[in-house]
């Protein structure tokens, strides 16, 4: 197991990259991108996790979080075994017109590693980066909300419904967090 990206200090503030194996664009469908708002909103009323920036993309999901509880390894094990198992559920028994390529696909990366049973949906790494200054938080949280821009998805960051730019702009959002006092501000 590699030792780099590793959450090191339990209640540090980290950016953590959540990657879907082979980079499936499962996100692509509002089903599975609430799945992982609804869970992250258990996480923070149940785990005490805080969040202060997200976003979800076609295939993977960026946060910036910590635990107030010092248990963020366990919480973010947690929270990526539940999503997966739901994700998975959801693909089995609902409409979705990929179930046999995605299944397989799952079941593939499953085989690959002892740890997992049936399927595999996220990477096991989380490409933690823990934040440690005020110029790092504020590019790392810039370029999370800068990733739906970049994807040509919106033009500007606030007009992604999933991401905490619109929290930022003081705009409705699915996902109540923690602001962070940033030096400046790209959101009109």
């Amino acid at each position: 197991m590699s030792t780099g990206y590793q959450i090191k200090n339990q209640e540090g503030l980290y950016y953590l990259t959540f990657q879907v194996i082979n980079w499936i664009d499962i996100f692509t469908r509002p089903i599975y991108r609430d799945i992982i708002i609804e869970n992250l909103k258990y996480c923070q009323e149940n785990k005490d996790l805080q969040v202060f920036a997200y976003v979800i993309i076609s295939n993977h999901v960026h946060i910036i979080v910590n635990s107030s509880e010092g248990k963020l390894s366990d919480t973010i094990r947690d929270f990526k075994k539940y999503t997966s198992k739901i994700i998975i559920e959801n693909i089995k028994t609902g409409n979705e017109s990929r179930k046999e390529w995605m299944l397989n696909l799952f079941k593939f990366a499953a085989s690959k590693h002892s740890r997992n049973e049936n399927y595999q949906f996220w990477t096991h790494e989380n490409h933690a980066i823990e934040l440690r200054t005020p110029n790092f938080i504020s590019e790392k949280v810039q370029y999370i909300h800068n990733n739906p821009v970049k994807s040509g998805i919106v033009e500007k960051p606030e007009n992604y419904l999933y991401s905490s730019a619109r929290n930022y702009a003081d705009m409705d959002s699915l996902l109540n967090i923690i602001l962070i006092d940033l030096p400046w501000k790209t959101y009109s």
